[in-house]
């Protein structure tokens, strides 16, 4: 039995081609990659927001009681989420910066520098819940 040998050419890329398009492809991703970085930070932020509006809530709730505003965490029972520099998944940390009987306030800050300008991202709010961000990323 005699085999037969095929030869047909086989339409293929070959490594030039292939080295080509992924150049193209790393330059628009060059290009791309500065115009998200700021809806990167605005989609962590939402984090800060989130968080300090339910230490908020949790705030009101213990002036309702006790007449007026903690600077503990403990005592409103917020667990502030573990961030990423202590292996969680937060991208903040959380504290409270003022509490006295008729205000408080707490802050956010950013853990990680999103867009690696150096700058650090702060939120706060405040006992009439006016959030701010202090610092932009």
């Amino acid at each position: 039995m005699k085999l037969k040998v095929l030869n047909k050419k086989v339409d293929a890329f070959n490594l030039q081609e292939l080295l080509v398009v992924m150049v193209i492809i790393g330059i628009l991703v060059l290009i791309a990659t500065p115009n998200l970085m700021s809806l990167v930070t605005k989609s962590k932020s939402t984090e800060a927001k989130l968080q300090l509006g339910h230490l908020h809530g949790l705030q009101l709730d213990y002036h309702y009681m006790n007449s007026k505003y903690s600077n503990s965490f403990n005592d409103i029972d917020f667990e502030p989420p573990i961030n990423i520099n202590q292996g969680g998944s937060a991208f903040y940390s959380y504290e409270i910066i003022e509490a006295s009987a008729n205000s408080f306030k707490a802050r956010a800050t950013a853990v990680t520098d999103f867009d690696g300008d150096g700058t650090f991202n702060v939120w706060e709010i405040d006992q009439n819940k006016q959030l701010k961000e202090i610092v932009k990323d």
